[in-house]
């Protein structure tokens, strides 16, 4: 090989080897805002008061038409 191909070689991978660190920054980037935006949800404002099975109205209403 010629000392001028050798030189295009080494740029070649120079460039491949770059290329590959910035691919991975932005994919990096990219998962870090995704998990950024994913934790902002935080805790619900509210908590249910009563847990499993609820008696409303229209559980009573069913009850009836059903003859239970």
């Amino acid at each position: 090989m010629t000392k001028k191909n050798q030189l295009k070689d080494q740029d070649r991978r120079e460039f491949i080897k770059k290329s590959t660190l910035v691919g991975a920054g932005v994919a990096a980037a990219s998962l870090a805002s995704a998990e950024a935006v994913a934790s902002v949800g935080g805790l619900p404002t509210e908590a249910p008061e009563q847990k499993g099975y609820q008696l409303t109205q229209h559980v009573l209403d069913y009850y009836k038409s059903a003859d239970v």
